[in-house]
């Protein structure tokens, strides 16, 4: 491999060792604004786009061990990479795909193991991170205030019952 191919390929597997995700996408046909859209929405969500050569990352792929291309890639390729929330990375590709026609998602990895297409759809269905930790602590927390409320019911009715007492002696 030439050495500036080499360079590439070095950069490709940096990028791939320090996400846990790659989403693959092929964005033949969108204008310069599009993909600077595209940028700006992934960006909220944690994540960067980039476009990179198909042979060069496939080779780059291969060798960081990240997860396997299911296929060659084809046309005009970029991968999106993110810190850490692949939900919101794919919910953000999903709905500007809706809006745009395009980027077409092509595949994926998560911590090392590949994502189909419908894999990544599916990703951008759930909620992300922050809900689902959020529901977590909710379905944590639930039991433990019911019981607070168990144990405290007696001896609010109780009091009530003394409360009604005084009340009707002192009619």
């Amino acid at each position: 491999m030439r050495p500036e191919k080499k360079f590439i390929s070095e950069e490709y597997i940096q990028w791939l060792q320090n996400s846990p995700f790659y989403i693959v996408v092929e964005y033949t046909g969108m204008t310069v604004d599009q993909f600077s859209e595209l940028r700006k929405r992934l960006a909220e969500s944690n994540a960067q786009v980039h476009v990179v050569k198909n042979a060069i990352f496939e080779i780059a792929v291969r060798e960081s061990g990240v997860g396997e291309l299911e296929n060659d890639l084809s046309g005009q390729s970029a991968v999106v990479f993110g810190e850490k929330d692949v939900s919101a990375a794919a919910k953000a590709l999903k709905n500007f795909h809706a809006e745009f026609d395009k980027p077409a998602v092509v595949a994926g990895a998560l911590d090392g193991n590949a994502l189909s297409k419908e894999d990544i759809i599916a990703l951008a269905d759930l909620p992300s991170m922050d809900v689902l930790r959020a529901k977590i602590v909710g379905a944590i927390a639930a039991p433990a205030t019911k019981l607070v409320q168990i144990i405290n019911t007696p001896g609010t009715q109780i009091a009530q019952v003394l409360q009604a007492r005084v009340s009707k002696e002192s009619e």
